[in-house]
This record gives structure tokens, sequence and C-alpha cells, in this order.
């Protein structure tokens, strides 16, 4: 083949002429029938594309009370991702709504990371959290 044909063919103006000992050797082609996504949801049925979800929400929440963490676990179940700082509850409150709170992304298999004294990322599991923060102690800080 020369180059012309080559150009050519790389143009798409001429047909790759094919050997008989290609023809042995060249694997059966598909044939890929083009179907918009629409049809393709009804022929597939439950099966929905992972790329559907066009608005992302980051919650910000602050729980002032242990019945605020329903609110939470909801935003969650909706696979919404909910920034929680306790900074403003009491220690042993704190305790109580990280555990309902780690008991919920478990179930959902989500993940919960804490990001701060007393804040914490919690995410469903169309969320992966990469990398950590280290928790920086108050002396290291002013030394």
């Amino acid at each position: 083949m020369g180059v012309m044909n080559r150009v050519l063919n790389f143009l798409g103006l001429k047909e790759e002429e094919e050997n008989a000992l290609d023809k042995d050797y060249a694997p059966e082609e598909v044939e890929e029938v083009e179907t918009n996504p629409f049809e393709q949801r009804k022929i597939k049925g439950n099966v929905v594309s992972i790329h559907s979800q066009k608005n992302v929400r980051v919650v910000l929440n602050e729980p002032h009370s242990y019945d605020d963490t329903q609110e939470i676990a909801d935003h969650l179940r909706n696979r919404r991702s909910v920034v929680v700082n306790l900074q403003r509850v009491r220690p042993d409150l704190a305790m109580r709504i990280v555990d309902f709170l780690s008991g919920t992304v478990y179930a959902l298999n989500g993940n919960i990371s804490k990001i701060g004294p007393s804040i914490f990322l919690c995410t469903p599991d169309s969320v992966e959290i990469q990398g950590a923060i280290k928790e920086m102690n108050m002396e290291e800080h002013y030394n």
C-alpha cells in the first residue's frame, strides 16, 4: 500500500483494501446499535446512570440537642454529605450524637471523618473521603 493510499484512507476518501490473509485473522465485528438514553432506561428497567445526579449538596449542621440528629440522618439517606459542628454542645451529648451518626453512616455504607475539633464530615456511600487532617495540639500551635 503506497503513501498516497494511506493518506486517502486516513482522510476517509478510500476504503482500506483487505488482504486474503488478514481476513483469516480478523476478529468478527460486533454491530453496535445506538439508542438514546431514554430508550436504554426503558429497556434496562431499574438501572439508573450514576451520573444522573446534577446538584450535589453539602449540608452544614450544628445540632443543639439529640433530636436534631434525625435531620442529619435524613440528609444522609437522601445522599447528601453533612458537616456536623458539635462545638456548642456538651461533650457527653456530642459523644451520643457521634455514636448515632456512626451507626447511621455504617448502615448506609457511608463514612464519617473528623475534620476538626468537634467537627465531623458524614458522607453517603456515593462520596469518597480522601486524605486526612491531623489534629493539632494547642502546645504545638503556640510553640
